[in-house]
C-alpha cells in the first residue's frame, strides 16, 4: 500500500440548502492523495450535493471547501480532477463516435474545442485506453459495445486529462453484475498507479470491500477508516433512524 500524501480535499463546516431545505449541515471530511474512499447514504442524503460542492458546480451557504490546499474559489487546475457522471452511459447508442473519438474529448479542456489533437495529445488518449484496456476497441463505434465497455471509456475520457483525483458517481448503474468484480479490479489498479478515488455508490456490501475510508452521507457526514476491517454500524450509520432523510432534488 503507497503512502498517502498531503490532503486534495478538505470540506470544513460546509452547509448547504435547496431553498428552505437543508441539503447537508455541518459537512467536514479530507481526502489525501492516494487514498480510495467510498461515500455511501440513501437517496437524496447529499451524495451528489457534495460531488457538486467539490467540482465547484454548487457553492457552499457556509464553511470552506479546500482543493489540492487552495480554496475552492481560487482554483483553476481542474484538469486535475476527473469526473464520470451519474448514468454516463445513458445516451443515444446511434450516436456517431467511435472510442477513440469519445475518449478524445478528455483532452479538449488541454487542446481547446474545434482545435486539432497534437500529437501528445492522441498519446493521452491511447494512454487512457490502454490503462483501462479498452485500446483494441479505438476504432469501434461508442454504441456497439456492452454497458461494462461504454463505462470503461467513460473512465478513460476522465483519464485522459492525466487527473489527480477521479470521482465516480454509481459507476455500476446499469452495468452487469457478472463484469462488476473486473470493473473495481480496474478502479484498484488505477488507484495502485497513485490516483486518488473518490467511488459514490449505494452497493454498500462491494464499496466495502474495495475502499480503505468510508463516507457515510445523510446529510451530516461520518467518517469511518475501514483499512484495518469495518463493522455493521459502520456500514449502516447513514441510515440510522435518528438522522432526517432528506428530500431527493434534481
Amino acid at each position: 500500500m503507497h503512502t498517502l500524501g498531503e490532503r486534495i480535499v478538505d470540506f470544513k463546516n460546509v452547509n448547504f440548502s435547496f431553498g428552505s431545505g437543508l441539503a447537508v449541515e455541518n459537512v467536514s471530511f479530507s481526502i489525501s492523495k492516494g487514498e480510495f474512499v467510498g461515500m455511501i447514504g440513501p437517496n437524496g442524503s447529499g451524495k451528489s450535493t457534495i460531488v457538486k460542492l467539490m467540482l465547484h458546480l454548487l457553492n457552499p451557504d457556509s464553511g470552506k471547501i479546500m482543493l489540492f490546499g487552495t480554496d475552492i474559489q481560487q482554483f483553476a487546475d481542474w484538469k486535475k480532477i476527473g469526473y464520470v457522471p451519474q448514468k454516463a452511459t445513458f445516451f443515444d447508442q446511434n450516436f456517431p463516435a467511435t472510442v477513440f473519438e469519445v475518449v478524445s474529448m478528455g483532452r479538449f479542456a488541454n487542446a481547446g474545442l474545434g482545435k486539432p489533437l497534437s500529437q501528445n495529445d492522441k498519446e493521452h488518449v491511447i494512454d487512457a485506453l490502454r490503462q483501462v484496456g479498452m485500446l483494441e476497441y479505438a476504432k469501434r463505434r461508442i454504441g456497439d459495445l456492452s454497458g461494462g465497455q461504454q463505462q470503461r471509456v467513460f473512465i478513460a475520457r476522465a483519464l485522459a486529462t492525466k487527473p489527480e483525483l477521479l470521482i465516480l458517481d454509481e459507476p455500476t448503474v446499469g452495468v452487469d453484475s457478472r463484469i462488476q468484480h473486473s470493473f473495481y479490479q480496474l478502479l484498484k489498479k488505477l488507484n495502485k498507479a497513485g490516483i486518488t478515488l473518490i467511488l459514490v455508490s449505494h452497493d454498500v456490501g462491494v464499496v466495502s470491500r474495495n475502499v480503505s475510508k468510508l463516507l457515510c452521507v445523510n446529510r451530516k457526514v461520518n467518517v469511518h477508516d475501514i483499512s484495518n476491517g469495518i463493522s455493521k454500524a459502520d456500514l449502516t450509520c447513514a441510515y440510522y433512524p435518528e438522522f432526517e432523510m432528506v428530500p431527493h432534488h434534481h
